[in-house]
C-alpha cells in the first residue's frame, strides 16, 4: 500500500482525524511487517511531549527510542494555537532545520517514515511560510486525511486544489469513517463524490476507509 519514503499526513480541516488516521497506518504497515515511525511536524497545546505521538504509540502499540531522543515532536509549543503564533507567544521562531534534520534521520533508520502535520495545508508554520510551502520545498508526496461530516467535500477540494497547484503529489486520500458523521445521508453521498472526482481528477491516488477502532 504504501513505499518506501516520508509521506506528509495532512488535512481537509483541524480536527478531521490526522492523527488517529496516522496511528492507524502506521499500525497496519507494522502488521505487514513494514519498519515505520511517526513523526510530527510540529506540535502545539502541549508543555515537553506531544500528545499526538503519544496517540500514535497508543494506536501502534510500540515505544520508539526516538521518541526520548526528541526526533519524533522536535518542536513542541504549549499554545494551542497556529505555529507561528503558539511559537511567536513564546517568543521564539520555529527550527525548521532542527525539524528537516530530524526527519532525516529517521528516516535513515526506518522505511516508511508518517509525518504528521499541524491543521491544513495553509496553516502558517512561520510569519512568511506556509505548510503547502514546506512540503513543496521537501517534496514530499501528501496523504490527505478528509471524512463524511457536512463541509467536507468543499474543504477537500480546496485543498486538492492547492495540491495541484503548488505541484505536490496526492499519494492517497483517507476517509475517516472512525467518528461517526452526524448525518449518513450527507457522508454516504460524501464517499461518493470523492471517489467520482478523485477517479477523474487524480486517477493514480489511493483511496483508503478507516473504519472504527
Amino acid at each position: 500500500m504504501i513505499k518506501k519514503g516520508i509521506y506528509f499526513i495532512s488535512g481537509i480541516d483541524t480536527d478531521i482525524g490526522k492523527t488517529v488516521a496516522t496511528g492507524v497506518l502506521a499500525r497496519q504497515l507494522l502488521d505487514d511487517g513494514v519498519n515505520v515511525i511517526t513523526q510530527k511536524l510540529v506540535q502545539t497545546g502541549n508543555e515537553d511531549f506531544s500528545e499526538d505521538i503519544a496517540r500514535h504509540r497508543q494506536i501502534m502499540n510500540k515505544c520508539f527510542l526516538e521518541d526520548e531522543q526528541g526526533l519524533t515532536a522536535p518542536q513542541v509549543f504549549s499554545y494551542p494555537a497556529s505555529p507561528h503564533l503558539a511559537a511567536r507567544l513564546k517568543q521564539k521562531t520555529l527550527d525548521l532545520t532542527k525539524i528537516q534534520q530530524a526527519t532525516e534521520q529517521l528516516a535513515e533508520n526506518y522505511d516508511v517514515v508518517l509525518l504528521e502535520g499541524a491543521g491544513g495545508l495553509c496553516v502558517p508554520l512561520t510569519e512568511d511560510l506556509l505548510s503547502i510551502d514546506y512540503i513543496q520545498q521537501q517534496q514530499y508526496p501528501v496523504i490527505l486525511v478528509t471524512s463524511g461530516r457536512l463541509g467536507s467535500i468543499n474543504h477537500t477540494l480546496l485543498s486538492l486544489n492547492t495540491l495541484k497547484q503548488y505541484g505536490v503529489t496526492l499519494y492517497a486520500v483517507v476517509f475517516n469513517a472512525i467518528h461517526d458523521a452526524k448525518d449518513q445521508v450527507i457522508a454516504y453521498d460524501t464517499r461518493a463524490y470523492l471517489q467520482r472526482y478523485l477517479t477523474k481528477n487524480f486517477p493514480q491516488t489511493q483511496w483508503i476507509e478507516l473504519a472504527k477502532l
